[in-house]
């Protein structure tokens, strides 16, 4: 039986404060679905939401600093926040959601300290929270979850983890931009290389570009198909010299040129981020 008036899942003490993260997740839940409703900004209502998290920091004094090291002082909102992909029918946003993400960020600001294994379940909290506002059109409150995420992956030093949250937030950071050209490039950066988590997308992005390489300087020499592509291959990691491009052609040398300049800027690029990668491992 929990203690009264410790800090433990279900006593009085944590009763009372999840009470008050309850009813301030129900406010802001009414302002979060003004927003889906178009009234609004996200970045507005985050600040609203940091005022409310602050509140009940500021009132959250904890009888003792002594608790179990393997569970979450608001697990049982955590519990009741299950995965919403979609809007619900009449396109309200829950409220489990929010009081979750208030939780987490009571949890996450307040004055107890966590063991590892609440870092690890907090984390797993937020990237559960990030997911869900994703599919809810919140991103910034799926940038808000993944960025804590990240954090606590990186205090237990899982860089697998913190790498996973940081793709994930760049996405939500993306998707939060205005529709237009302000995602242009961070789009381009995912479908390369994955915000530069996945570098080895940019092996493909390599094939692509020795194909279409190879084609057009097929237009142009004047050599057998398995020189022109020999020449071609080669001149994407080594540039080719006068004497090599001879039968190409003004326009097969101008296009091997190009290759030349974009086999360095790709492979430079390519070998930075993987070298990045394997330090981090």
């Amino acid at each position: 039986m929990p203690d009264s008036t410790g800090i433990e899942p279900g006593s009085e003490f944590v009763s009372s404060v999840a009470t008050r993260i309850l009813r301030r997740a129900g406010k802001y839940a009414d302002e979060v679905n003004d927003f889906v409703e178009g009234v609004g900004v996200e970045l507005t209502l985050l600040d609203s939401f940091n005022a409310q998290v602050e509140s009940v920091v500021y009132t959250f004094e904890p009888p003792t600093a002594r608790r179990r090291g393997d569970s979450l002082v608001f697990a049982s909102i955590y519990r009741a926040a299950k995965d919403f992909p979609t809007l619900e029918a009449d396109r309200h946003v829950p409220a489990e959601l929010i009081a979750a993400l208030l939780a987490a960020e009571v949890e996450f600001r307040g004055p107890l300290r966590l063991s590892r294994t609440q870092t690890t379940l907090l984390a797993e909290v937020y990237e559960r929270l990030g997911a869900s506002f994703v599919g809810l059109g919140l991103p910034g409150h799926a940038v808000l979850s993944y960025r804590r995420a990240s954090f606590l992956h990186r205090a237990n030093e899982d860089t697998d983890a913190e790498d996973r949250c940081g793709l994930r937030l760049a996405r939500a950071r993306t998707s939060a931009l205005p529709p237009g050209w302000r995602r242009w490039g961070p789009q381009l950066s995912d479908l390369l290389c994955g915000y530069g988590y996945q570098p080895f997308r940019l092996l493909g992005f390599i094939a692509v570009q020795l194909v279409v390489f190879t084609a057009i300087l097929l237009l142009f020499a004047a050599q057998p198909v398995t020189e022109t592509v020999y020449l071609s291959v080669t001149s994407y990691l080594n540039p080719a010299g006068v004497g090599d491009t001879v039968s190409s052609g003004p326009g097969g040398r101008t296009m091997l040129a190009v290759e030349s300049w974009a086999g360095a800027v790709t492979m430079s690029v390519f070998f930075a981020l993987l070298v990045r990668k394997w330090f981090r491992m």
